[in-house]
């Protein structure tokens, strides 16, 4: 029974109604072997109908005067496997980003309290044994970690993270314990720019031969960088979305990319987003603010200039799409801020039904999964 000062409808969650059961067969625990072969669910909003072809059929869907936007950062093997030195107690973290002092912020898990000065001992993927180390310096106001990794001399932050770090798979995909093909598998082919802890997963589809093909039409392939952080791996834990604290990330689109949209889109052109993350580039560079946030609700006069900066845009209904005109995403987990963007630009039944017929017709989902094209 709900309580006499809330509304009847208020014991309902907005949240709830993103929610669907998948069976678990259709969870991908490992990518196609041929990228370009997963299939793609072609979802048509102006006639609500459903194709299922491949995602080589990518480029008969475009034109000449379009262009393609791609996300390419790159993911760091952030994910940190090891044991307190002094106890040998288990111990696990998550790179989230250095300074140019060389001390990291992580994430931190494990029994009882460490201690500044205290020294974490490393696995290594690779299973050499060579010992390395992090000693910790301190906690932050967010209470995650700062620590200090132990760099042999020549060594950088990165060249020490790709020798102790692990790939961080999802934990739907065995247990989130990566194998050494995940280090290719679980990168895009163009990535370029390293920063992120989760890969833009629509990009794993792709191959150099279909992004050739794809120029060869003359559609223009443009990039544009979001670097996913662990926030993106955070729930919604409120009833009303307007409640949900969004993850910032830090994101930038170029002056070169921004002129090649205006250009296209002149001579109608479209623009086909890549991926959740390049959606919300585009939007956020169209929407960002004097102040230096993001609107939220895309009912504003801005047009879409460059951007760099974080951006905690969070779209949901009734956003107003200002750049986008098509996308190409994965299929994402219920109840997240992904699978209600999706529904707000494919348009919630539509969408809705889409993903019912997914699971009927045996799709794969979420990281190593198929793909959906919204036209």
């Amino acid at each position: 029974m709900t309580s006499p000062d809330k509304p009847l409808d208020a014991a309902f969650s907005e949240l709830d109604a993103y929610d669907y059961e998948l069976p678990e067969r259709l969870i991908a625990q490992t990518p196609r072997p041929d990228r370009a072969s997963a299939r793609m669910m072609v979802v048509d909003r102006a006639t609500g109908t459903f194709r299922h072809r491949r995602v080589r059929d990518l480029p008969e869907y475009l034109r000449p005067d379009d262009v393609l936007v791609l996300n390419d950062a790159k993911v760091l093997p952030a994910r940190l496997i090891g044991r307190r030195a002094e106890t040998q107690g288990r111990w696990e973290g998550l790179f989230l980003q250095f300074d140019p002092r060389g001390f990291w912020e992580i994430m931190s898990k494990t029994r009882g309290k460490l201690r500044p000065g205290e020294k974490i001992e490393l696995e290594n993927p690779d299973g050499s044994g060579l010992t390395r180390y992090l000693e910790v310096v301190g906690r932050t106001d967010a209470k995650t970690m700062i620590v200090k990794p132990l760099t042999e001399e020549g060594e950088d932050s990165i060249d020490f993270l790709d020798k102790v770090g692990w790939v961080p798979i999802p934990p739907y995909i065995r247990g989130g314990r990566m194998t050494p093909a995940d280090r290719e598998n679980y990168q895009t082919v163009y990535a370029s720019k390293p920063g992120a802890v989760a890969a833009p997963t629509a990009g794993l589809h792709f191959t150099k031969e279909l992004l050739d093909e794809i120029r060869s039409i003359g559609v223009a392939v443009c990039p544009t960088t979001l670097y996913v952080g662990a926030g993106t791996f955070k729930p919604i834990t409120v009833d009303r979305l307007a409640d949900h604290q969004m993850h910032s990330e830090v994101a930038n689109l170029s002056e070169a990319t921004v002129r090649t949209i205006e250009e296209r889109k002149a001579r109608g052109g479209r623009v086909f987003a890549i991926g959740t993350t390049s959606v919300r580039t585009l939007e956020s560079a169209a929407n960002a603010l004097p102040d230096g946030s993001v609107d939220s609700t895309g009912l504003n006069p801005n047009k879409l200039a460059p951007f760099s900066g974080p951006t905690n845009l969070f779209i949901r209904p009734p956003y107003r799409f200002k750049v986008v005109d098509a996308m190409l995403t994965n299929f994402h987990l219920p109840k997240s801020t992904l699978v209600i963007l999706v529904r707000t630009f494919g348009g919630d039944d539509l969408l809705k039904r889409a993903y019912e017929e997914a699971i009927a017709e045996d799709y794969r989902f979420y990281s190593y999964g198929d793909a959906m094209l919204i036209v």
